[in-house]
């Protein structure tokens, strides 16, 4: 063999290695590439929400040390043709007595500059404690004006150790569950293993996903029929990886 054959022969090895090192990469979630988004109170609305069908935005917070008050976070988003859901994270499920009334009034501040849709609570339950979660929900559901949808953040490890009655009890309540397979700002390792016991969750889900994080959805996600797509938890600039 010639040379220049030998030559022609490495660069051609070494082109199709690159190939094969793309193509084994793993996929990075562009915002550009979807169309519902979750938006922390501090992150600035990127280009990618002027092509958004829903928006899940922080409004405010419950917290534990003052589990009295509401705090308000932000204002709705300037979103047309979107649904609006108002989300709240809370710390605690022990709220006090104003709590409620001061999110009903915050929610119809939001439903008369935007296209209010529901209410979303973002609580990390642990796995034990869904039955105690399901009860507040049930609660709250009964305080909540029938015209509004009620979504929650879960975690993945519900569908795959949570008590079925706890989960039934969930599906009776609320309208959907938006399951995380991140933390902080990256996707959580092996999450392929956990969304496969998600056909065992008896109700409509969303898989959170974070921007610039790995994800490659199964197979048989989309064959599902409670599953209603992804949500880009979106970061801001100085957080992207």
């Amino acid at each position: 063999m010639g040379k220049i054959s030998q030559i022609l022969l490495v660069g051609a090895a070494l082109a199709l290695a690159g190939c094969d090192q793309h193509a084994d990469a793993p996929a990075r979630v562009d915002a550009a590439q979807h169309d519902a988004f979750f938006l922390w109170a501090g992150v600035k609305p990127p280009p990618a929400l002027d092509q958004a069908k829903t928006v899940y935005a922080l409004a405010g917070e419950v917290r534990a040390r003052d589990p009295d008050i509401f705090v308000p976070l932000r204002p709705p988003p300037r979103v047309e043709d979107a649904e609006i859901w108002l989300v709240v994270r809370v710390e605690t499920l022990d709220w006090g007595p104003g709590v409620q009334g001061r999110i009903d009034r915050e929610m119809a501040r939001w439903d008369a500059s935007s296209n209010l849709v529901g209410l979303q609570v973002d609580f990390d339950s642990a796995t034990q404690g869904l039955e105690d979660y399901a009860a507040f929900l049930a609660d709250l559901r009964q305080h909540l004006p029938q015209k509004y949808r009620l979504s929650i953040t879960g975690l993945m490890d519900w569908s795959a150790h949570g008590d079925p009655r706890a989960l039934i009890a969930l599906a009776g309540t609320v309208d959907e569950v938006v399951i995380q397979t991140y933390q902080g700002r990256h996707t959580i390792p092996g999450y392929e293993a956990y969304l496969a016991s998600l056909r065992d969750l008896p109700l409509p889900y969303r898989v959170g996903v974070v921007e610039g994080g790995t994800w490659v959805a199964p197979p048989d996600l989309a064959a599902d029929p409670e599953y209603r797509g992804t949500v880009v938890f979106l970061l801001a600039e100085d957080q992207k990886p």
